[in-house]
């Protein structure tokens, strides 16, 4: 067991330098097309721990894993450089082509996603929510008893998950197992806290094997988040996960654009909501705290965790597309800014610009930390 968490570690680590390093690499390619000069590829931050020259170009490996970078000649306009050097600097190039070169990164991180949730769908199936136990509250009634990917075959023998259900019906019999866990009440009026009278005979599969558990549920308040609306409910302090269901190619190649559409444009709801919204400021979370999100679903299921790998990926595009300097997003901006000017913008506003980009990285990342930071320091970080 402790040798899978090692690898778990590992196996997210490589995931997330395989999307750095990819989006790096579409820096580095598109400036090498376009005829700019790469003066550094390095993968992480810091001080180089390893680095090598080949032709023009220095690759390196910082010490801090937190991104990368591709260094491009003359991305600051008053660096002096030599005459034959000066043609192939950034700034020298045609507006075009820097949107070029620096939208390659957050590019390549899309198709990258799509490829991967394209593989997943095709080759192992497309995920939905089903009969299968997701997650074991603590100090619940099925907590010591459920286990994350028991399938629940039955509820006092109200069917669930059967060996015929496919992706259309998946989530068709959970409605029927949580009204069968409700009528299992607790002695005179149901109050918070309290333990039915009766135990629910819960059937699951796990692993092959078919195991029957009695479990009294715990009667819950619950609040319905569209009307605001408290009840009691009587809940064994389960969440029902995600399935694989075999699907045919080309419903993989139809939904597979749909599945990016709907994760691009909530990443970028979402990004927007925390300057007004506290709630959402909640939600943000680190990198360390998806790197930590991926290595334990790496543990529940490979599928999972490379469908957690895409969305990482899209959200590091969405991201890096912000308006604001440093990011990918806002050397655009003021790329554009520039062709609709019709001349160059003065570096000075560039300087502000990036000060301004910087502090606000910063904030976000140091807020994502904290919300991680307290996750980890409750119980409820990782995948929820």
């Amino acid at each position: 067991m402790a040798l899978f968490v090692v690898v778990s570690w590992v196996l997210a680590f490589l995931g997330f330098v395989v999307l750095i390093v990819l989006h790096e690499a579409g820096h580095f390619a598109a400036a090498k097309w376009v005829g700019m000069r790469v003066e550094k590829f390095s993968l992480f931050f810091g001080k180089p721990l390893v680095k090598v020259r080949r032709g023009e170009t220095e690759y390196a490996i910082g010490w801090i894993p937190l991104g990368g970078y591709v260094k491009i000649t003359g991305m600051d306009p008053r660096e002096e450089l030599p005459a034959d050097v000066q043609p192939r600097a950034y700034y020298a190039q045609k507006v075009w082509k820097r949107i070029f070169v620096i939208a390659a990164g957050p590019v390549v991180n899309i198709v990258l996603a799509f490829l991967i949730v394209f593989v997943v769908y095709a080759a192992i199936g497309m995920p939905r929510i089903a009969p299968v136990v997701g997650s074991v509250q603590p100090d619940s009634p099925a907590a010591g008893v459920l286990e994350v990917n028991d399938k629940v075959v039955s509820v006092d023998g109200v069917p669930g998950f059967t060996p015929d259900l496919d992706y259309a019906d998946a989530t068709d019999s959970l409605p029927a197992l949580r009204d069968q866990i409700a009528t299992h009440t607790c002695a005179g009026t149901p109050t918070e806290g309290c333990i039915a009278a009766t135990p629910a005979q819960v059937v699951v599969d796990r692993d092959g094997e078919r195991k029957t558990f009695e479990i009294a549920p715990r009667t819950t308040e619950l609040t319905d988040p569209e009307t605001g609306e408290k009840e009691l409910r009587p809940l064994l302090g389960i969440s029902y996960g995600v399935e694989f269901f075999t699907v045919p190619v080309g419903t993989a190649a139809r939904e597979t654009p749909a599945y990016i559409w709907y994760v691009m444009s909530t990443t970028a709801q979402a990004i927007v909501k925390i300057f007004y919204d506290a709630e959402a400021r909640k939600d943000i979370s680190s990198v360390a705290g998806a790197y930590d999100t991926t290595r334990q679903t790496i543990e529940i299921s490979l599928s999972q965790a490379l469908i957690i790998l895409a969305v990482v990926s899209l959200s590091l595009a969405i991201i890096n597309l912000a308006p604001f300097l440093p990011l990918d997003g806002g050397h655009i901006f003021w790329a554009i800014a520039e062709k609709l000017r019709g001349k160059p913008i003065p570096f000075e506003w560039l300087e502000r610009a990036s000060m301004v980009g910087f502090v606000l990285v910063l904030l976000l990342f140091a807020l994502g930390l904290s919300n991680d930071i307290g996750r980890w320091t409750d119980g409820t970080a990782g995948v929820r």
